[in-house]
């Protein structure tokens, strides 16, 4: 099944008194929503205990967790010290994760940096690869590990990219982040069918069944000349995408992600109006 859900907890939740990754179980649920992503943007500062209260609250709401590993993880660093400290992000969020009673753990690739872009690029698909053996060596391959689709030019991670990431093993889903494939591509997602081209490309070289149950990050992001600047709310009229072209795709092509709202401090709230929006088109066919 399909679940939106938001990224963190927004400027609502702590505005109704909330502050523990706790509460977030049923205030997500209350607003009949299916999902959460943790972030351990920062870094992974958990205790055991800690995350074993927070898989009880969410098994008790039946809602859905998933985690964004440290934003900072670079697979494209050409020194292999700080390649392994990536390593290390991922692993760790992974076990967390796995604590915590979830499935999915986002990370960012790499950043391109001063050299050739496919120098870049070859490296980050080789750190994947002995990524992935570290992963079943931990024992972890049962997770599923998503490499996303960045924002800014200067960032490792086009849909192009991505699909070629998510080649090297089936443990690695694509997650796609529509405000940054439209932000580095200057506002390429209007149209259903500018969505079926970005969705068939990857469908066609990773397989349906792969894609089904791929990961979204959704949000209007304001851009510029070099990609992303900031993200913005669904209030924003300016800058895009809009969601309801890819809710029609999503329900042409019986595909059912796991969709995480990224707008800043309304994430709740606009999980909440894709959810509707999806519901409304679904109930028109």
């Amino acid at each position: 099944m399909i679940k939106f859900g938001p990224s963190g907890n927004s400027e609502s939740f702590y505005a109704a008194g909330y502050e523990h990754t706790e509460d977030s179980a049923a205030f997500v649920k209350a607003r009949g929503l299916d999902c959460f992503e943790y972030s351990f943007g920062r870094g992974v500062h958990l205790s055991e205990k800690k995350a074993k209260s927070i898989c009880a609250a969410f098994e008790r709401a039946g809602v859905e967790i998933s985690a964004h590993a440290p934003y900072y993880i670079n697979f494209g660093n050409p020194d292999d010290e700080m390649a392994a400290k990536s390593y290390g992000y991922v692993l760790d969020s992974a076990k967390a994760i796995k604590l915590m009673g979830g499935k999915r753990v986002v990370f960012h690739p790499a950043a391109q940096g001063k050299e050739g872009r496919e120098i870049v690029v070859a490296r980050t698909e080789e750190r994947l690869h002995i990524l992935r053996d570290y992963i079943y060596l931990n024992g972890l391959q049962n997770l599923i590990f998503c490499p996303e689709t960045m924002g800014k030019i200067a960032q490792i991670g086009t849909v192009e990219e991505i699909t070629r990431f998510c080649k090297v093993d089936p443990i690695y889903t694509p997650c796609v982040d529509f405000g940054h494939v439209n932000s580095r591509e200057q506002g390429s997602l209007k149209t259903a069918d500018d969505y079926k081209r970005l969705l068939g490309y990857m469908i066609d070289c990773l397989g349906f069944e792969r894609m089904k149950h791929f990961h979204v990050h959704f949000s209007k992001i304001m851009y510029g000349a070099r990609g992303e600047i900031k993200h913005l709310t669904f209030e924003d009229t300016v800058y895009g995408p809009e969601f309801e072209p890819l809710a029609e795709v999503l329900l042409e092509w019986k595909l059912e992600p796991y969709v995480v709202s990224e707008s800043a401090g309304t994430q709740i709230e606009d999980a909440a109006q894709m959810k509707r929006c999806y519901e409304e088109q679904k109930n028109r066919l």
